[in-house]
């Protein structure tokens, strides 16, 4: 958990030739309940029902007005075992009673005169029910106007400098440990090529920490391995899934019967295996295969080709 510098690439037809923008920098201001200002971001201890206002601090360099974008989402868990804090497509787990973007509101932007210094209210309200755990979500920071492009295969690459905050949020010290289950293994693909996905959940309001997956994918029945990925020092948002991917290494998916044998261990004493048969049916197989670019399809032979090729010779 911290405060994070991440770039955004976003693939557009025209680009703004305009100047980059004035340069800002922001404080957060830790309130009274904040457990510890070492840390970099916030971590309160709230009560239940409570309302509270905490502040960032936003200060214009420039010497133009400028306007920082403010986004507020809850921690998910990316593919990868990294916890994201900002803007994101995963979906929410069903684990999940309280939602961080549904008790903490801000201002979507902050206007910045030149030399301007300006705080940002953020309202915290949270649930009247007393629970154990945490909840967790972050603060998006992104300057408009950013203007740092590349070009790559005729199309513009804008890369948009971000900063996140991380906010956690609790009402007891009582310890909660993490409790893993496993929801699917489907086929599907990343990035265009051929994978099994494994999807698990964290169902308590714990972080799952220093987390390793291995998985083996055999035919039903049969021993030998067909796919198998080991992936360490992966981490878990409280009431979070994650999609594991195990890549079937450019192979083509063959429609059929599968075993998928998966162990997770982490901190707090984690360790399961668990075992799920899943089947890949012949429309699946053949969807994902077209669609594989690390795939070489057969095409058969170009008859029109081979009689110009004679014509012209």
């Amino acid at each position: 958990l911290m405060g994070i510098t991440f770039f955004k690439g976003i693939t557009v037809k025209a680009v703004d030739e305009s100047k980059e923008p004035p340069k800002f920098n922001y404080q957060v201001k830790f309130p009274e309940n904040q457990r510890s200002e070492d840390l970099g971001y916030y971590d309160l201890m709230m009560k239940p029902g409570q309302k509270q206002t905490v502040q960032i601090e936003f200060s214009n360099l420039g010497d133009t007005p400028t306007t920082i974008g403010i986004g507020l989402n809850s921690a998910k868990t990316n593919s990868n075992g990294v916890i994201e804090y900002g803007d994101s497509n995963i979906k929410k787990d069903n684990s999940l009673k309280y939602d961080f973007s549904d008790l903490v509101s801000a201002p979507s932007e902050v206007k910045l005169e030149p030399g301007e210094t300006k705080m940002l209210d953020i309202k915290i309200e949270m649930p009247e029910s007393k629970f154990d755990g945490v909840i967790a979500g972050g603060i998006q920071i992104i300057q408009d106007g950013q203007n740092q492009k590349s070009e790559n295969e005729g199309s513009t690459v804008i890369n948009e400098y971000a900063y996140l905050i991380a906010m956690v949020l609790q009402v007891t010290d009582k310890e909660i440990l993490p409790k893993l289950e496993l929801n699917s293994v489907i086929a599907g693909q990343s990035n265009y090529r051929n994978t099994v996905y494994v999807n698990y959940s964290n169902k308590e309001a714990a972080f799952v920490r220093n987390m390793t997956t291995e998985v083996n994918i055999t035919k039903k029945g049969s021993k030998e391995v067909l796919y198998e990925t080991k992936q360490t020092s992966m981490k878990m948002a409280p009431n979070t899934f994650i999609s594991f991917p195990v890549d079937m290494n450019g192979d083509r998916m063959v429609a059929g019967d599968y075993t998928a044998t998966i162990l997770v261990t982490a901190d707090d004493g984690i360790n399961e295996k668990w075992t799920m048969d899943f089947s890949i049916s012949k429309e699946e197989a053949n969807k994902f295969n077209e669609r594989d670019v690390g795939l070489t399809q057969d095409t058969g032979i170009n008859w029109q080709l081979i009689a110009l090729l004679v014509v012209v010779f």
